[in-house]
């Protein structure tokens, strides 16, 4: 089979497509046809050299969300057999025509369903959801601040900020095509976060007092405005760093009743299971009646790893880039 890894830190180029052997599924685990892969940009760091989620070693195989057909399954496995449909993330060597993941993760999907669109469950649909849920707490009728909107997670917050009865939704971008993208989408008021005077424009659409959930993922001064622009008793979500660059945040900065949260999917996989399968559930439905509508970038082949890791660098997708083995 096909896989792809890289033994250096760099720039795109340096992903290759090796051949190797099929994996074989272990305890608790089931092996994956796959079908369609979702490339993230925590992937795109770590072959650069950042270690997100505190690694980023050599040789480096990345991974992904994976949609695939389950081939066969390992010791213990109950929940799941051999012709099932299922989406799951993939934390290693999900660049591949076969890979293995854990049962307990996977999401059962319908056969109608498109597997790239799929790609989006795993971990940009559930990331959103929950850092707007369980972190955020949004209240029906608050206002919610999603920065970098038109990505693979933002385009998902979007929608689902929404579904979830929020009064008004500020969505910041780069460019004008990202700033209609994510309006077409439902966002009530749209900002370019390039402007010197963004922080400006979204506390105007808030008539001065503040947004009351803001989810941020860029970092940098991005993150200090942001936190400024939490209304009192407001929630930030910090649930990424874009930029590469986390600025210090003083106590003072949150003293009016101010609240910043740290967000990682995994740690909502491994303490919150019921958590995530209702969130799962209601993932589904909102995309079974139309509230939530996940956006595929691009489909590009498994040879074409470097191309995908290129548009993600350059920022130049509109929702998800996947690879098509």
């Amino acid at each position: 089979m096909r896989i792809v890894r890289h033994y250096e830190h760099g720039a795109p180029s340096v992903l290759r497509v090796e051949e190797a052997e099929k994996p074989q599924p272990g305890p608790g685990e089931v092996l994956i046809r796959s079908e369609a892969v979702g490339v993230t940009f925590a992937e795109v760091q770590r072959r650069q050299g950042i270690p997100i989620g505190g690694h980023a070693t050599l040789p480096g195989a990345p991974g992904g969300d994976v949609a695939g057909v389950v081939e066969a399954v390992g010791e213990g496995v109950t929940n799941l057999s051999a012709g099932d449909r299922v989406v799951v993330d993939v934390d290693h060597s999900a660049y591949a025509d076969y890979v293995t993941a854990d049962a307990a993760w996977a999401i059962t999907i319908p056969d109608t369903m498109d597997a790239a669109e799929a790609t989006l469950l795993p971990s940009p649909a559930q990331t959103a959801y929950h850092a707007i849920k369980e972190a955020g707490q949004l209240r029906v009728g608050e206002s919610i601040l999603i920065d970098a909107a038109s990505g693979g997670v933002g385009h998902l917050a979007v929608q689902i900020a929404k579904a979830m009865g929020a009064g008004k939704v500020i969505a910041t971008a780069s460019t004008q095509a990202k700033l209609d993208f994510v309006r077409d989408l439902g966002a009530d008021v749209t900002v370019n976060y390039t402007d010197d005077d963004w922080d400006d424009q979204v506390r105007a659409a808030t008539d001065g007092r503040g947004v009351d959930v803001v989810l941020e993922t860029v970092g940098g001064d991005i993150l200090t405005k942001s936190i400024a622009l939490t209304a009192q008793f407001g929630r930030l979500v910090f649930y990424g760093s874009a930029s590469g660059d986390i600025q210090p945040i003083h106590p003072l900065m949150l003293s009016r009743m101010k609240t910043v949260a740290g967000f990682a999917l995994y740690a909502m996989l491994y303490n919150k299971p019921e958590a995530i399968a209702a969130g799962q559930r209601d993932l589904l439905d909102m995309i079974a009646t139309g509230k939530v509508r996940p956006v595929v970038h691009e489909r590009l082949g498994l040879d074409e790893a470097v191309k995908a890791h290129e548009l993600m660098e350059a920022r130049a997708q509109l929702g998800k880039v996947v690879l098509v083995p």
